[in-house]
């Protein structure tokens, strides 16, 4: 298993595959598989046989995973925040000024 850095509750685009370009929350992450669930995205009909809980059954609209590789972090803050490594940043500038 490999450390992913997008946690749940992330915003994230989705780069590749049939909802490329959109954008929501993660909802949930399936680490065996290397997938995410993102909210309102990649949805799939799902036949529902009738059973005690729905007597009628029918068909449901749910979000399915798609593959860690296809989506990426959306940064929001990334404009107001300092430079990681701030001395690094401060020799560059001083070397430009002169």
């Amino acid at each position: 298993m490999r450390k992913f850095k997008i946690k749940v509750g992330d915003n994230v685009k989705v780069i590749a595959g049939s909802s490329k370009g959109s954008e929501g929350k993660v909802v949930s992450i399936i680490k065996k598989r290397e997938k995410v669930v993102i909210e309102g995205l990649n949805l799939v009909k799902k036949h529902i046989k009738p059973n005690s809980k729905n007597p009628q059954g029918g068909i449901e609209e749910k979000e399915s995973p798609i593959h860690i590789s296809n989506v990426s972090l959306i940064d929001n803050n990334a404009t107001n925040e300092k430079p990681k490594n701030s001395k690094k940043s401060e020799v560059l500038n001083s070397k430009t000024k002169a």
